[in-house]
């Protein structure tokens, strides 16, 4: 059996979703959980996750993952072999 990881950004994401789709429910039938209109609710859901791509793709571009310094090791020998 393999166990796959589950990302952060996974978890974040669908607890996102539950909370939007539990607001919706709950407002169809006329108890809001969250005291906010929907447009809000999906402004808030969109923003909150373009910062979170933005946040992550610097991440993984920045010489912080092993993959990234692996990478910055390798342009640097390329550079130093031209030279």
């Amino acid at each position: 059996m393999t166990h796959h990881k589950i990302s952060a950004s996974t978890l974040a994401r669908t607890a996102v979703l539950a909370l939007a789709l539990t607001n919706q429910v709950l407002s169809a039938v006329g108890k809001p959980m969250l005291p906010i209109e929907s447009a809000q609710l999906e402004q808030l859901i969109s923003s909150g996750l373009t910062v979170a791509a933005a946040l992550a793709s610097w991440w993984n571009n920045n010489s912080f993952t092993p993959e990234a310094i692996e990478a910055d090791d390798f342009m640097t020998r390329l550079k130093q072999q031209k030279r």
